[in-house]
């Protein structure tokens, strides 16, 4: 572990009434810092990297888990550079114009070229930098196919990817002894609409409450496709964080109605205790990748009929529908699901190139060298977040949001492999820009404790042993499968109206729920409630005024692009409570990557057989 080098420590003890908290207010622990991260995967850690790299060593990077273990080890099939090692003809412009034509065009091509102009160089950092990437016989870091990318440009570790990229990155920061401190939830922003000052949250085993006084912010703090009740992440994570809480502190959010459904989550039998705690979580694409087949219950190689030259490496959007309407003409499993076949390759092949795929199946009793697996749609990632300008930085001065948080890169479907890129090139972009601004730990003015400060802690100290009516779990689980029967992978107007609805009346429940203690699960799942709420309802908002089919939002009663849509839409809080929302057109793409797109490359999947 990094060296945890605390700050200026001072611990305050209240007890007058405070404005907005409905209680005296518990004692807390201040830490100043320069810059504050919030979320210690891969978007956060590069971060810290960079700050440290450029001398700024007053940084304190905070996860919600222990070290080590944040969602980005749960990205196994690839990180996406223009690098060439098969395939030299590949160049950043056409991993950009990829990119866009896979966003449908509503992508920040800045944002795009951002990422795609520095990947090969982020690439070879992460190899001198040890990490464990699968290689081609020359010893470079080998490159495999992946949806709807004209060339291998997909350089892997296996089938753990995110896992050997977080662990290059934390080795790393504990190199430049970035320090960190685990477990702490942040519940609220401070900020004043117009500047951030730092962050107020607690310490999820000690009950211990914290003020970070921060001269800047950085939420690295994952997406909200946990919104949804079938989904490829753990129930405590991606629950909306980091959009919500800029929200909550002023920000825009842009794109939330874009969420995407990944087509292949596992698909089991959950009255079965040994396989039900599965459902939903990623099969990678790079089984699909490596050359693994779609079938439905009849045995038909179905994606013949939907997609003859890309197969099962369409776009995931193409693949997540063709496989829903499988489904429901009655040609699915007795799962829900299709089967997923890789049994064509030699065992030794699947071993080295798909090692964690393998043994999970292995452990459930299926040998994927020898038949299928069951797979269906599974809520995978949020292409929408926070609106951030080219260095990730929000509206309010200061808070700069990175990763799966902010908005703008993937457009209306992202390109598998392109998350990865996404947090370690914005980590750079972000920690450059702060590199040039910070000076200071940030001070948080007299009275945003009183407004901000002090009724938060109140309101936490109140929330903890609340003995309320509705069980936090209900309502989690509620909200979460509301989302996936109004606001799934199929819409339509009634559905998502209906679904606001209903949202209003969660929303009731949630201000009277039963949590326990601060260090119990159901008061970490009633504060994710709350974020949830934001999340949820930005992506029925936005999905009810987008009145067109785009990428992974598919609307039974639009079915068709509409070009006057290629706009984004921002979210923000309404003067009067609430939530408002207005458009804006896209940019245009530089020379080169228009260049690149009017050339029309595009995969053709029977390269792979």
């Amino acid at each position: 572990h990094a060296m945890l080098m605390w700050h200026k420590l001072v611990v305050i003890g209240m007890s007058a009434e405070s404005g907005g908290g409905s209680g005296s207010v518990p004692a807390y622990t201040e830490v100043d810092v320069e810059v504050l991260v919030v979320g210690a995967g891969a978007a956060g850690a590069r971060t810290a990297i960079e700050l440290a790299e450029h001398g700024v060593d007053d940084v304190l990077v905070l996860g919600k888990r222990n070290h080590g273990d944040a969602h980005t080890t749960w990205a196994r099939g690839g990180i996406n550079g223009a690098l060439g090692t098969h395939d030299p003809e590949d160049s950043w412009a056409i991993h950009a114009a990829d990119t866009l034509n896979e966003g449908h065009f509503v992508n920040d091509p800045e944002k795009v070229e951002t990422v795609t102009e520095q990947m090969p160089e982020r690439l070879r950092e992460l190899d001198d930098w040890g990490m464990d990437f699968s290689r081609t016989e020359s010893g470079e870091p080998d490159q495999r196919y992946f949806g709807a990318q004209s060339f291998r440009r997909t350089a892997f570790a296996g089938d753990y990817t995110g896992e050997a990229l977080l662990n290059t990155l934390v080795e790393k920061a504990q190199e430049h002894e970035v320090p960190y401190r685990e477990n702490v939830m942040v519940t609220k922003l401070l900020s004043d609409g117009e500047r951030s000052y730092g962050a107020v949250g607690f310490d999820m085993e000690s009950n211990e409450f914290l003020l970070f006084n921060a001269g800047a912010v950085v939420l690295a703090a994952g997406g909200y496709a946990a919104v949804y009740n079938r989904h490829s992440s753990r129930d405590d994570e991606n629950n909306g964080d980091g959009p919500a809480l800029a929200h909550d502190a002023g920000a825009r959010l842009m794109d939330m109605e874009f969420v995407q459904f990944h087509p292949t989550g596992m698909a089991v039998d959950e009255s079965d205790p040994e396989w039900a705690p599965w459902s939903g979580r990623l099969v990678t694409e790079a089984v699909r990748g490596e050359g693994g087949r779609l079938f439905n219950a009849d045995g038909e190689r179905f994606m013949e009929r939907y997609s003859p030259d890309q197969m099962e490496l369409d776009a995931r959007d193409v693949v997540a529908r063709a496989i829903a309407e499988e489904v429901a003409e009655g040609r699915g499993t007795d799962n829900g699901g299709v089967y997923l076949d890789i049994s064509h390759r030699e065992a030794d092949f699947i071993r080295e190139r798909l090692p964690r795929m393998y043994e999970r199946f292995q452990e459930l009793g299926v040998d994927m060298a020898e038949e299928a697996v069951e797979v269906a749609p599974t809520s995978h990632y949020g292409m929408g977040g926070v609106a951030v300008d080219a260095h990730g930085e929000t509206d309010v001065d200061g808070l700069f949001a990175i990763g799966e948080t902010m908005a703008g890169v993937h457009g209306a479907n992202r390109l598998g492999g392109n998350s990865l890129a996404e947090t370690v090139a914005y980590g750079v972009a972000a920690g450059d820009r702060i590199a040039d601004r910070v000076a200071a730990p940030g001070t948080v003015p007299d009275d945003l404790r009183e407004t901000v400060v002090e009724p938060q802690f109140a309101d936490l100290a109140e929330l903890a042993n609340n003995d309320g009516e509705h069980a936090v779990t209900d309502i989690f689980e509620e909200l979460q499968e509301l989302m996936w029967e109004h606001a799934g992978l199929l819409r339509d107007a009634t559905e998502l109206e209906a679904g606001l609805d209903k949202l209003d009346a969660v929303r009731q429940q949630a201000s009277d729920m039963d949590t326990g203690g601060l260090t119990s699960e159901s008061f970490e799942f009633a504060i994710d409630v709350g974020f949830m709420l934001t999340a949820a309802e930005a992506v029925l908002r936005g999905a009810t005024q987008r009145d067109e089919s785009r990428g992974a939002h598919y609307r039974e009663d639009h079915t068709e692009v509409d070009e006057t849509w290629e706009r984004n839409i921002y979210y923000r809080q309404a003067d009067v409570g609430g939530m408002a929302t207005h458009t804006e057109p896209v940019d245009t793409p530089s020379e080169a990557v228009q260049a690149a797109l009017d050339e029309g490359h595009e995969l053709d999947y029977h390269q792979l057989e």
